[in-house]
């Protein structure tokens, strides 16, 4: 689904002009710089001295006019997959439609693989290609408002690599083909052609994957039927109703086995191997419950029409809409280790809990640029801590997600470089849930925080946002100016110090913020645990009446992520 129009970034615009390519597009390009400082989004404070990115990172980061003169509709991946060799062959049907005239769109593709050609219709077309990027010519303009479509044929091993493989072809524990895709990080154009960016998703799609018959394939969507093909191959026909993230679309092509269940009217399919059938059936109960959860704070799942899917794979997991993959050793913990190291995280399978929570935040909602993608892994470490105070208290919950602190770096801000591809810190997740603890404390209500998180996830879902759009939501709905909060924890690199001086002597404390972000504000809960007292600090200097000596006087840290200066 198409985002408006954000501004495509002046660096990435300065660099792209030193490509080959750059002759033929700068000049649409310039048209969509970055507007004038009064047309910026108010969360948006003066960037970064960002890192100079690579021309490969700028056409695939940067939403250029070839990709912002068109919006996705619908893909068909009809593939056949040849264990044996390692190879892929097939097509990708585009259908897309043009928002200006024009006689160019870009499609990527890595250059590991071939480009059989372009059909539009029965014309082949023409293209240029740099790096994963296949510039499309068309023999005349295409329209605006019409809606076209192309037949993408390629082939070819695709590249493995990454954390998780990218694309691999592997085998299972007993000699047999295992292959599976993960691409979060890679891009899904390391193995199939495709609009590679995060703003723009097709509305829905189809998957075809042709494998040898005694194999079966498991990707997103409803499963559609399979049928044998008479040469020894079998084809898999999946349909996805909704909108779908690129990195998302997966297959999973093994000897797996199939049990199922439901909960209320929704399905339950699990795949696994079948070495490991009767651990499956142990563990993955757990979906259940995870699933009453998150229900609960959001609404109902947000795939219906597709199912829930978990899939067995040789590496930890992965948030593949609808057919989540899952390699957590069928264990409590993650990869069975207490991950955030307080003894709550034995109690239930970080796995299933975390790559789950997924398809609220970074499937139903997605973040329009890598750049911003605290939007998925800040707010789905959020959904763990939401799991576990709906199973065991807030004491717990509040507990577990303080438990992340030591893996915080503060090394760099979490948002990072828009428009050109670039990878965000750790700190997304562990600094992002904190804060978010932190805003909830802020809010200082629980009954209007919950009711504000389902109407955040129903605002949003199915949509392509970014974090000023976040912002916007939760000031309009609070009626507080809450953009210095955010930009001080998203877009800078300190966490905000709380100064306290004091005098024993008058039985006085001063206070002020220290923080990097213009206008920070931000009240807080200081004094005595139980007996907090709220404090509406800023970064000037206040002074309060206090009973309590420098050693006695505490602030709910465990609340706020803040740290705190006692002089």
């Amino acid at each position: 689904m198409s985002l408006a129009d954000r501004p495509f970034p002046v660096l990435a615009l300065l660099l792209l002009a030193a490509t080959p390519l750059a002759s033929q597009i700068s000049a649409q390009t310039a048209a969509q710089a970055t507007p004038a400082a009064s047309q910026q989004p108010a969360s948006a404070p003066a960037p970064q001295t960002p890192r100079v990115p690579t021309q490969e990172q700028i056409l695939l980061g940067a939403y250029g006019p070839y990709r912002a003169n068109n919006d996705l509709l619908y893909y068909h991946l009809d593939i056949r997959v040849d264990p044996e060799k390692k190879f892929v062959s097939g097509k990708n049907t585009i259908r897309f439609r043009m928002l200006k005239d024009d006689t160019r769109i870009q499609i990527d593709l890595h250059p590991d693989l071939n480009v059989d050609r372009i059909l539009y219709g029965s014309t082949p077309l023409k293209y240029e290609r740099q790096f994963r990027s296949l510039f499309i010519n068309f023999p005349q303009t295409l329209e605006k408002g019409k809606v076209y479509s192309i037949d993408f044929y390629y082939s070819g091993t695709p590249l493995h690599t990454g954390r998780f493989g990218g694309f691999t072809f592997g085998n299972d524990p007993a000699g047999r083909p295992w292959i599976y895709t993960a691409c979060e990080g890679e891009g899904a154009s390391i193995w199939w052609p495709d609009k590679d960016q995060w703003r723009d998703e097709v509305e829905n799609m189809d998957i075809s994957v042709a494998i040898p018959n005694n194999l079966v394939d498991v990707s997103n969507g409803e499963f559609v039927g399979k049928t044998d093909l008479g040469d020894g191959y079998t084809r898999w026909d999946w349909h996805v109703h909704y909108p779908i993230n690129n990195y998302d679309v997966s297959l999973n092509i093994g000897n797996y086995v199939h049990f199922s269940d439901r909960l209320g009217d929704l399905p339950l399919d699990f795949y696994v191997l079948p070495e490991d059938l009767d651990k499956a059936k142990a563990q993955f109960v757990q979906a259940k419950g995870m699933l009453e959860a998150y229900q609960h704070y959001f609404g109902e799942y947000p795939f219906k029409k597709d199912g829930y899917k978990l899939v067995e794979v040789p590496y930890s997991g992965m948030e593949h809409q609808s057919a989540l993959t899952y390699g957590n050793h069928f264990a409590n913990g993650y990869l069975e280790r207490d991950w955030t190291g307080v003894g709550i995280s034995p109690k239930f399978d970080f796995i299933i809990i975390h790559e789950s929570g997924h398809e609220w935040f970074g499937n139903a909602i997605t973040a329009a640029d890598r750049s911003d993608m605290w939007i998925h892994e800040g707010w789905t470490t959020y959904l763990e801590a939401l799991y576990v105070e709906y199973r065991w208290g807030k004491d717990d919950a509040i507990k577990y997600l303080n438990g992340y602190k030591p893996k915080v770096k503060n090394e760099r801000p979490i948002i990072a470089e828009h428009g050109v591809n670039a990878d965000p810190p750790s700190d997304q997740y562990f600094k992002g849930v904190l804060f978010i603890n932190t805003l909830r404390s802020v809010i200082n209500n629980d009954p209007e925080w919950f009711k504000l998180l389902h109407e955040l996830f129903q605002h949003f879902k199915y949509k392509n946002i970014m974090t000023e759009d976040m912002v916007a939501f939760f000031n309009q709905k609070t009626g507080k100016d809450l953009t210095p909060i955010f930009n001080q924890y998203l877009r800078h690199t300190d966490i905000p110090t709380l100064e306290l001086k004091f005098d024993e002597a008058a039985g006085t404390v001063a206070y002020r913020w220290k923080a990097d972000e213009p206008g920070f504000a931000m009240p807080v809960r200081v004094g005595k645990k139980g007996d907090w007292q709220i404090i509406n600090a800023t970064t000037d200097w206040q002074t309060m009446k206090t009973p309590l000596r420098k050693d006695d006087f505490d602030v709910a840290t465990d609340l706020y992520y803040v740290n705190v200066s006692k002089q």
